[in-house]
């Protein structure tokens, strides 16, 4: 067992967990280590603790905490275990290094130190854990870097009251998220040969017209629409790709499109507007809702009572999977966001110990 929460974060980013989706940087994916290692430092602290597969090598960790009646509600912490791609990272991903009294390495912030605080806390309060007026559970998500796949997952097979998912917030309640919608479009043309281009289609021009509808419709008409606490919804160009080589007409493209939406929005309007912009467009999406939990809520109040007031973000989380079946979710964690998905991520010490006194507080409040 690690000496202290020092240490645990250590062993954490020195694990890897990192998520396979897109380009990872490295062969060493997937969350399964790391599950076994929260897993048997949870049943140390005498949790009742299983270990899910939600996709091949890719468990949930779920712990349950043994409480002195069967009819409390219940208080889930929940930390995701996956981190993004460490490509293009400066320093070595997994080193987990103390320098500068700093952490380094990939999911320092972003967010083993949430984990690691986390973990810490129900270790050093314990004693108190079965008297408490919620039951705890805690859990250890995976996927939640792309679809949020452990988070939906647990949602549909498990109750919870309340959900504090762990994320760098500066230890801020994160009571509402902007949600997202992913899009994948595709153009399909005719190819030919380049020296009679008028003989095919091109999908790259097709394409074009999609993301000049985009660029100069679409963006503008989403910024008209204001949410008192999120602002506007946004629409971002990500990624294209198209073509085999210069002197052939292209037959496909395809382009990854990024959606940030408020509470109350339709994309209806935004589908319909992008197909017009070119016949026979293929759209396929995936899409988080937007997260809204009522600030007056009695566990927020305790948050805020233990020292954390409350905050907005334009990014989503895992809180979306539960605050689309109707549980409240926050989002809360030490460190900041600015660190995340860094070329040099880190936590600071003082943002670490900080998230433990925060959570022991927390815990001893309700």
């Amino acid at each position: 067992m690690p000496a202290n929460v020092i240490e645990l974060l250590q062993e954490l980013i020195r694990i890897p967990s990192v998520n396979p989706d897109g380009d990872p940087g490295t062969p060493h994916v997937g969350e399964g280590q790391i599950a076994e290692f929260i897993a048997a430092f949870l049943r140390n602290l005498g949790a009742e603790v299983t270990l899910t597969e939600i996709l091949p090598g890719r468990p949930n960790v779920v712990a349950r905490f043994p409480s002195d009646r069967s009819d409390k509600a219940r208080l889930l912490l929940a930390p995701h275990t996956d981190t993004v791609s460490v490509g293009g990272m400066t320093i070595d991903p997994f080193d987990g290094g103390l320098r500068d009294e700093k952490i380094w390495g990939r999911g320092a912030s972003d967010t083993k130190g949430s984990l690691a605080a986390m973990l810490w806390a129900l270790g050093e309060s314990r004693d108190l854990l079965a008297s408490r007026s919620c039951e705890i559970w805690f859990a250890g998500l995976m996927g939640e870097e792309a679809c949020l796949h452990g988070s939906r997952a647990l949602a549909a097979s498990e109750r919870f009251d309340f959900v504090i998912v762990g994320e760098p917030t500066g230890l801020q309640v994160v009571n509402a998220t902007k949600g997202s919608a992913w899009l994948t479009l595709r153009t399909r043309g005719r190819a030919v040969h380049a020296s009679a281009p008028e003989l095919g289609e091109n999908a790259l021009y097709k394409m074009a017209d999609v993301l000049r509808c985009i660029r100069d419709e679409i963006a503008p008409s989403l910024a008209t629409f204001r949410h008192p606490a999120l602002g506007s919804p946004t629409i971002s160009a990500g990624t294209i790709r198209g073509g085999t080589k210069s002197n052939i007409v292209p037959d496909a493209c395809e382009a990854a499109v990024d959606i940030r939406t408020i509470p109350g929005q339709n994309l209806d309007p935004v589908f319909e507007r992008l197909r017009a912009a070119s016949a026979g467009l293929e759209i396929e999406s995936w899409q988080a809702q937007p997260m809204f939990t009522e600030p007056e809520h009695p566990v927020i109040h305790a948050l805020e009572r233990s020292g954390a007031g409350l905050a907005t973000a334009a990014w989503f989380c895992d809180a979306a999977s539960f605050a689309e079946r109707g549980v409240p979710a926050v989002a809360l964690g030490p460190g900041s966001i600015a660190q995340a998905h860094t070329k040099d991520e880190f936590l600071a010490v003082a943002d670490l110990e900080a998230g433990v006194a925060f959570f022991k507080r927390f815990l001893r409040e309700i």
